[in-house]
């Protein structure tokens, strides 16, 4: 239908012409009117209401389809892992795993200096940002770690990414081709699992005990590999801490074979008996490591920030990878967590952590052996925030632990994280995020259930 003039309408609904002018104005920036030249104006064929008032279909519709999804082959073996993993929990609920002592985090502090930086910050907001991360935060993390985990880097190794995960992801998509080979821990990290699955890579179970991974399995089993993934300071989600004789033999042979090692050190600092153990990167004098640390465990999950180090040569492929993957990370929190290690909080703060971290593992323990003695067998460790404790066998490990997230337990299966079966049968116990009287009554709800 054609509008009537502006000069008409002024007239037919005494109002000012210039009103009538801004409806118009209004209504075609929307998408009601359309403007004909030497025609007029005139109600637009497709309403604006009938694109977005479409009929929604019902769960059971949207999740049935026609024909089959068209996925990637990298794709469609990530859904069965999606399907294997438990819903995400909060940190409220006991046992939760991978979730640092929250209620110790400097709330306060950490407002102060955010305030700080966004009042600083104006004349920066439209500046743009180096994608490799703030120079500064960049500076701090390379003097802490040089300091507290034996790093051999400098300032220009250091990548500032969005996450352990996202820092797999890069180091996959830059080091690795379709149908490369890669070890991985046996259990291990399942997150490390879908990155590298994703990037079409062939993961390589790779078994352990107490000294870490065997690389000695590794190269007998899989000589062409083209990277190793592995936590040696505390494997995942065994514990166990790599020896020394087996950190130089895996870098002789990654030497020996130009293979790529990608330590991921998201527990380093959760170290409560004896002398901290000395980053493999800081033993690295070929330059085949890819260390990666992260805040969040330290910190706060919802914290998306975490590092690289990568050697020199490789550092603007890294860079260019982390452009073309989000351009780069949050500005502000970037700033507050510069000015809070500079500042020498963080460190007070791992301090503090460490001490409370080491409270809580004891409670647990302790808790566990006063209410399930002979139960439960725990699998020993001096480091991390969780704990691993085999079932009797008598039990069935996937309905005990749906038994235990019906009673608000949120425990983990082990076998979440093999990809064979296991000879034993385990369960992963959270401690960091909950007070030893937490613990105490929730091992006592875990009692009951056993």
């Amino acid at each position: 239908m054609r509008i009537p003039s502006s000069r008409a309408l002024a007239e037919e609904m005494s109002v000012s012409r210039n009103s009538i002018l801004m409806g118009f104005d209004r209504l075609a920036a929307e998408g009601y009117l359309i403007g004909k030249g030497g025609s007029g104006t005139y109600v637009s064929n497709m309403i604006p209401d009938d694109l977005v008032g479409v009929d929604v279909p019902s769960r059971d519709r949207a999740g049935s389809a026609s024909s089959p999804l068209e996925l990637s082959r990298r794709a469609k073996p990530l859904l069965p892992l999606w399907d294997a993993a438990l819903p995400l929990v909060e940190s409220r609920s006991p046992f939760a795993v991978g979730i640092g002592p929250v209620d110790l985090f400097p709330h306060d502090l950490w407002g102060r200096l955010l305030g700080r930086q966004w009042r600083r910050s104006r004349r920066l907001l439209g500046s743009p940002n180096d994608p490799a991360g703030s120079r500064r935060l960049r500076q701090a993390i390379c003097h802490y770690m040089v300091s507290t985990r034996g790093l051999n880097c400098t300032e220009d190794q250091v990548l500032v990414v969005s996450g352990t995960q996202q820092a797999i992801t890069l180091a996959a998509q830059v080091l690795l081709n379709p149908g490369d080979e890669v070890w991985l821990d046996e259990p291990g990290y399942d997150g490390a699992r879908g990155a590298l699955l994703a990037a079409g890579a062939v993961v390589r179970p790779v078994g352990g005990d107490q000294e870490g991974m065997d690389v000695s399995m590794g190269i007998r089993l899989w000589p062409r590999a083209r990277l190793a993934f592995t936590a040696p300071s505390h494997q995942f989600p065994l514990g166990g801490t790599m020896s020394l004789s087996r950190r130089l033999a895996l870098l002789e042979w990654a030497e020996a074979r130009r293979m790529w090692i990608f330590e991921d050190d998201y527990n380093g600092e959760f170290r409560y008996t004896g002398r901290p153990v000395q980053a493999l990167q800081g033993l690295d004098r070929h330059q085949r490591v890819i260390y990666a640390g992260t805040f969040s465990k330290m910190m706060y999950p919802g914290l998306r920030l975490g590092f690289l180090v990568v050697p020199s040569g490789l550092m603007q492929p890294f860079v260019t990878a982390k452009h073309y993957a989000d351009a780069r990370s949050s500005f502000l929190e970037q700033a507050v967590l510069a000015e809070f290690i500079e500042g020498g909080h963080y460190a007070r703060h791992v301090r503090r952590v460490r001490r409370a971290c080491a409270q809580r593992q004891k409670a647990l323990v302790d808790a566990l052996l006063t209410h399930l003695p002979g139960k439960l067998e725990i699998h020993p460790t001096d480091t991390g925030i969780h704990l691993v404790c085999w079932l009797p066998r008598d039990v069935d490990e996937l309905e005990f632990v749906q038994k235990c997230r019906r009673s608000d337990l949120q425990v983990q299966p082990l076998s979440r994280y093999s990809m064979a079966p296991l000879a034993r049968r385990g369960i992963l116990l959270g401690y960091a995020a909950h007070t030893p009287e937490d613990l105490q009554a929730a091992v006592k709800r875990l009692a009951r259930l056993v």
